[in-house]
């Protein structure tokens, strides 16, 4: 009887314990499911806070739209090219340089190439930047671009514009790039950097110490009349989200949280990864770094340039680098 009963209360203490482990396991699960409730109902919330506050400040662009629509198709006409369209999936891209649009065309590679998705980093970027690669807007019939414009997802990334613009230069102008040291590069030395007939190689330049600088950049910038490089084109002229009505805004800022709400919502979370963004920089050390060399009044002239920016996708002014008060 006594090993009848030892037996018996080792039998209990096991059910009691896989008991526990099962409600501890339960507990957890619906923990983890409310918290990943809670994440998705934030970047709802979030989503449709940043669709709001641009509608907001669309408003008298719109007005003016509806009443001059010569004006808006030409609008349209322009950027068309910054369309690129999926029709198996329905998705039209807007893409802005510097604001992982390497990736993102990536991504509409994959769609492209349908099931199975290939990964996006076996896709190189010279294939993903070939112009040829995917079709943009710009390939359809008035009607059907109509409809598509109607009727598909359209999404597009945007970035604090002036860290936007600190990625631009250090891509194009401060690094070993041949193309835009001849074509920009050069000139910016000429005209704002004393050199009256620097080296035509760029890695003979840099060697000699012999490179442009980011004020003699914000110098160019401030003194065009228009900016029509799409590395440093304003995001607002490259997509005119208060003529097009975009299903999906995301962020750099937050870009890992955005991809996956985005492919969540397309129903393609489960087939595709987006690749992990790299650290960004802090941006208040950073930017004031970048811009120490700038004068005030260049800084403020180059805020206007891309003040619609910053009111259109909701980021704050960067009162540190206005005021002096970095």
């Amino acid at each position: 009887m006594t090993c009848c009963k030892k037996l018996t209360t080792m039998v209990t203490r096991r059910y009691v314990l896989l008991l526990l482990a099962l409600v501890t396991c339960i507990c957890v699960m619906v923990i983890s499911y409310h918290g990943d409730i809670s994440t998705a109902g934030r970047m709802v919330q979030e989503q449709e806070l940043r669709k709001t506050k641009l509608r907001d400040a669309c408003r008298e662009d719109i007005e003016a739209f509806a009443k001059d629509k010569t004006s808006s198709d030409k609008l349209i006409k322009q950027m068309l090219s910054q369309l690129l369209v999926d029709d198996e999936h329905g998705v039209i891209y807007c893409f802005v340089p510097k604001v992982a649009c390497t990736n993102w065309k990536r991504f509409m590679h994959s769609l492209k190439n349908g099931k199975p998705y290939p990964d996006l980093m076996s896709i190189s970027p010279g294939k993903a930047h070939n112009p040829k690669g995917l079709p943009s807007l710009a390939n359809f019939p008035k009607v059907e671009m109509e409809a598509k414009l109607k009727h598909y997802t359209k999404f597009m990334f945007v970035r604090e514009p002036f860290v936007r613009l600190v990625s631009a230069f250090r891509d194009k102008l401060h690094s070993f790039n041949q193309y835009y040291y001849k074509g920009l590069g050069r000139l910016l030395l000429t005209r704002y950097g004393n050199q009256s007939d620097p080296p035509m190689d760029v890695k003979e330049a840099f060697a000699a110490g012999i490179k442009p600088t980011f004020y003699n950049f914000i110098q160019y910038l401030v003194d065009l009349k228009s900016i029509n490089d799409y590395h440093w084109k304003q995001m607002h002229r490259l997509c005119q989200p208060c003529l097009i009505e975009y299903d999906f805004i995301g962020h750099q800022e937050t870009l890992q949280e955005d991809a996956l709400q985005l492919l969540t919502s397309l129903n393609l979370q489960e087939f595709m990864k987006f690749p992990p963004a790299y650290q960004n920089m802090t941006y208040h050390a950073s930017l004031s770094r970048w811009f120490e060399a700038v004068p005030l009044e260049d800084r403020r002239k180059l805020y206007k340039i891309y003040e619609k920016d910053y009111t259109l996708f909701g980021y704050e002014t960067p009162h540190f680098l206005l005021n002096n008060t970095q």
